[in-house]
């Protein structure tokens, strides 16, 4: 733990939890559709479907959908700022599951083309968690540089990708594959030390057996 974890992050409050990690939370879920969302759906659960609303939990995940930042002004006026982009949305906040973090949300997502189910968590000080994307087991904090495949599962393809990022000299901080099922398709998510470059989409997504290929960095 640092200064920063102490103090907290710079934000529109009034909780880093309910407030920031609930934007960093659409930020990332956005990142992950990899593009505009048309439309939301967005499942509440716990104490962010208590208390939520009085945190100004329901308009920081908007907020974060639309591409703001925690410190953004528009926070406040998310609501409004979602009718003038277009994006449809439906909040839930009913929901209560104690086997999930108290913290915890689920955006199913539309864009002009894409599709996306993300759930995740806000853990304190404006830190987060993603700890499922479309049906697979994930953990992705969004505090690195993160590149996320969905690949067929076959031996070599981990291997491939891996050597890709040491040829440009990328150290990987965290990884980790997930699976449905033996031999069909599973999806990485690798969080690395060093800024990505321009070309490691293009360069992945050539890769036989890789189907898709998302790289981000909040």
């Amino acid at each position: 733990m640092d200064i920063f974890d102490i103090i907290g992050p710079v934000m529109i409050g009034p909780s880093s939890s309910h407030t920031a990690g609930a934007v960093r939370l659409g930020n990332i879920a956005r990142n992950i559709l990899s593009e505009e969302p048309k439309k939301a759906r967005i499942i509440l659960f716990n104490s962010f479907a208590r208390t939520g609303r009085g945190h100004g939990t329901d308009k920081a995940v908007i907020a974060g959908l639309l591409g703001f930042s925690p410190d953004d002004e528009r926070i406040k006026t998310a609501f409004d700022e979602a009718e003038k982009r277009g994006l449809v949305y439906q909040l839930l906040i009913e929901n209560i599951d104690e086997s999930l973090h108290p913290n915890t949300v689920t955006f199913e997502l539309e864009g002009t083309t894409k599709k996306t189910r993300v759930t995740g968590c806000s853990i304190g000080g404006g830190r987060v968690k993603i700890t499922a994307i479309d049906g697979f087991d994930v953990e992705l904090s969004g505090e690195y540089p993160t590149i996320i495949t969905v690949h067929k599962d076959r031996p070599g393809i981990v291997a491939c990708v891996t050597a890709h990022l040491a040829q440009e000299g990328i150290n990987i901080a965290r990884m980790r594959v997930s699976r449905k099922k033996k031999g069909e398709e599973a999806l990485m998510v690798i969080e690395t030390d060093e800024k990505l470059p321009g070309t490691i989409k293009e360069v992945l997504e050539n890769i036989k057996e890789i189907h898709r290929v998302i790289t981000f960095s909040e």
